[in-house]
């Protein structure tokens, strides 16, 4: 079957709808493109994580000081240096991750080419082996075979995509991916630090961290839904029980090694 015959096909089969299936066809798809849209917007799961890190870590060098009874000014210098320092780690380790993997993934295409130049019989076997555990058969298998094969490019696509399981990006940009990381982290991990600034909130300055944190890890998983299927709820949760055990364990650590030390000391 050639590409001619196959669009023919799909025209007819189009064209077989009654106006009723038509419309919820129409409806599906167009569901279908806000569901993908809302998941793969381009930064949002740098946002995510990022910002995701920024409370957790910031937070427990907080909990952990007023666990040693440091003072707010102490805080104030520990929150910050983390902000700058872990933040700046973060971006700068995504932006090397995606640039790395879109190197790799260019050379693994140039290596598919290569190939299918070089030795097209046993790259047109390999897509017969991929296509027949698809459950393609017989003149349909062949079919599929040669209309793959036809074309370089779509020859290429199809064996990063089903043989290597690359789907590329191709219009990745590692820059914006360590920047949108940095970004997050740095003004999330603002959070806990936000009472321990303004000196009339310091005598409840922790208290007021730790339900500002507890809010802020609620929203930030509950936006996980955006990256991962699954509720906002039971996100924003998770993350707020992983947070919670994170800075109670970092507060016990910092009371016990302040009674430790001052005893030693």
């Amino acid at each position: 079957m050639s590409e001619e015959e196959l669009q023919i096909e799909l025209e007819r089969k189009a064209q077989a709808l009654t106006q009723s299936e038509f419309r919820s066809y129409k409806k599906l798809e167009d569901v279908e493109s806000v569901y993908h849209y809302s998941r793969v917007g381009k930064f949002i799961g740098d946002l995510v994580f990022g910002a995701n890190d920024g409370i957790i870590t910031t937070f427990a060098i907080v909990a952990a000081a007023v666990g040693a009874s440091l003072s707010p000014f102490v805080i104030i210098i520990l929150g910050f240096a983390n902000l700058f320092a872990d933040g700046l780690s973060m971006g700068i380790g995504n932006y090397l991750g995606k640039k790395s993997e879109g190197e790799y993934q260019k050379r693994q295409r140039e290596k598919e080419g290569w190939e299918v130049d070089n030795f097209p019989e046993i790259e047109r076997e390999e897509i017969r082996e991929i296509l027949r555990k698809m459950g393609f058969e017989n003149s349909d298998l062949d079919a599929a075979v040669t209309v793959i094969s036809k074309n370089k490019k779509v020859w290429v696509e199809f064996m990063m995509r089903y043989e290597l399981g690359i789907v590329e990006d191709k219009d990745g940009t590692p820059i914006m991916n360590g920047v949108a990381t940095f970004g997050s982290f740095f003004v999330a991990g603002l959070v806990p630090l936000l009472p321990f600034l303004f000196p009339f909130a310091r005598p409840v300055a922790f208290p007021l961290s730790v339900v500002f944190t507890g809010m802020a890890l609620f929203s930030v998983g509950a936006l996980r839904s955006l990256v991962y299927p699954k509720s906002w709820f039971r996100g924003g949760l998770e993350i707020l029980l992983i947070g919670s055990v994170a800075a109670s364990a970092a507060y016990f650590i910092g009371f016990l090694l302040e009674k430790i030390v001052s005893r030693v000391v």
